[in-house]
């Protein structure tokens, strides 16, 4: 066998372990899998509460927006980078739904926000 031939194989089979193992890792971290779900509420949760924190401290709401948002994607990307260290399996999916859950929790604290001004506006 000549060496182009060689090298032509080897990469060809170099090519086909690592096309399995990702394979094999994506269908270990499926996106619907229970961990996302622990992403998605936690960040949902941490948001809202970082938006009705920043609520105690200023009435202005794109600061609450930043800082409930600021929270929950500094804990789900420091949880990532926790795991990208070694001491779990870090996923671009787990941080794709940490985006998520933070949309979803500062939408939810802002429409809350809203619906009290207006029910005290009447008052």
């Amino acid at each position: 066998m000549s060496t182009t031939a060689a090298i032509a194989v080897g990469a060809y089979l170099a090519s086909a372990a690592i096309s399995s193992s990702a394979r094999a890792a994506e269908a270990a971290d499926p996106w619907f899998g229970r961990d996302k779900a622990l992403h998605f509420a936690a960040t949902a949760t941490i948001a809202t509460a970082g938006y009705g924190g920043a609520a105690l401290v200023t009435d202005d709401r794109k600061i609450r927006v930043v800082a409930g948002a600021s929270l929950a994607m500094a804990a789900g990307i420091g949880k990532e980078l926790w795991d990208l260290a070694g001491h779990g399996d870090p996923s671009w999916k787990d941080l794709a739904w940490d985006a998520i859950g933070t949309t979803t929790g500062v939408l939810t604290a802002r429409a809350i926000d809203w619906l009290v001004g207006r029910v005290t506006a009447r008052r």
